[in-house]
């Protein structure tokens, strides 16, 4: 295959798709990879370090998209980049997708008539999600920093050290999900001397979260009376909520923040998929946040996309693999091979065959199997 890697036009958005030696491992397995000029520049990886691998520039995402048999990219395809979806046909594209809270996105890839597979709905047997958990753990561990930083009085915030100091005490953080980010949330937050609270559905979830901090973390079931209690007493309330492929569900009304201490903030990772808090809606890097009732909302929709050199080589290394597979056999016989990554395709050729999007967006679904067949 010939693989193309555009650069990142999200504001901000300095990771790229692959590495210099995840180019060596492609031309290895018999491809040819090109990528956009400066593409790896925020990720501190010059055009030099690509070439010396065997990887060929070129000037343009036009070029990319409409040479490519695969373009793989690290965010979703914007406004300004819908007019290359088409550009070739049977294209694959391999990327964060996030469709379920982006209709604009979803029907700009299934007027493409490509192949659309998303990282985050690629799911192992076991309910792991191998390329979202390496950007969940970046999120995670930033989430109580971001929440942090923005406590600080000349930014809006309350005022409040999270780690408080001897004689005064620190802040109480909640951390709503114990899966991939909010344990990456919870174990920073943990660090930094902060009180911190983990709610999750599955209490068998919360025993082995329990275990795990050997009770330095308060354990609750999620259920809105005790969401609504601690909410009210937080300094800090991290949104870490996710159904595989489908939106988060909103567990923070506005109700609840207008109880809340004026100057306290609350961090949504959940962003990508809708959100968890009621008025969450996405930001960016060069304006983070904004204000519900007395409260700051930091809701930044590709929060590693600040640290590209970690979150690049982390995302590079889990999406290799599966772009060595499809390279190898093609992605019809990859998908039949491996149904993790089955799980990611979300669109072909004009069909929603992610049953979650499909039903975010009042879609006709089809069955991957049928379109394989």
């Amino acid at each position: 295959m010939l693989i193309g890697v555009p650069s990142e036009i999200k504001d901000h958005e300095y990771r790229v798709a692959i590495t210099p030696g995840g180019v060596k491992e492609l031309l290895n397995t018999g491809n040819s990879v090109i990528i956009q000029k400066g593409a790896g520049e925020g990720s501190s990886i010059s055009d030099d370090d690509f070439i010396s691998q065997g990887a060929k520039i070129v000037g343009s995402a036009k070029e990319i998209w409409s040479q490519a048999d695969m373009v793989m990219k690290v965010k979703e395809p914007i406004a300004s980049e819908y007019e290359f979806l088409g550009l070739k046909k049977d294209q694959i594209l391999f990327t964060y997708l996030h469709l379920a809270a982006s209709l604009a996105c979803t029907e700009a890839l299934v007027n493409s008539g490509n192949t659309s597979i998303a990282y985050e709905t690629v799911r192992l047997a076991n309910n792991s999600l191998p390329l979202l958990t390496p950007m969940s753990e970046v999120a995670g561990r930033m989430a109580p920093l971001m929440g942090a930083y923005h406590l600080r009085r000349s930014v809006g915030g309350r005022g409040t050290l999270i780690c408080g100091v001897p004689g005064v005490p620190a802040a109480n953080v909640v951390v709503l999900g114990a899966g991939v980010a909010g344990m990456a949330a919870a174990t920073l937050a943990v660090g930094m001397q902060a009180n911190v609270t983990i709610f999750d559905r599955n209490l068998e979830r919360l025993r082995e979260v329990d275990h795990h901090f050997r009770g330095e973390v308060q354990t609750l079931a999620s259920i809105q009376h005790a969401i609504e209690e601690s909410v009210k007493e937080a300094d800090i309330v991290i949104g870490a909520v996710l159904v595989v492929g489908a939106r988060a569900p909103k567990l923070v009304t506005d109700d609840m923040v207008a109880t809340m201490k004026p100057g306290s903030v609350l961090v949504d990772i959940s962003v990508d998929q809708g959100g968890c808090f009621e008025s969450t809606r996405p930001t960016t890097h060069s304006e983070p946040t904004f204000k519900v009732h007395n409260s700051l909302f930091y809701c930044v929709a590709n929060m590693p996309g600040a640290y590209p050199n970690t979150s690049t080589h982390a995302l590079a290394n889990a999406t290799l693999p599966y772009a060595i597979e499809i390279s190898r056999h093609g992605w019809q016989n990859a998908v039949r091979a491996d149904p993790a990554l089955a799980e990611g395709v979300n669109i072909v050729n004009g069909n929603v065959t992610y049953e979650p999007v499909a039903q975010a967006h009042a879609m006709n679904y089809r069955p991957l199997a049928d379109v394989l067949d």
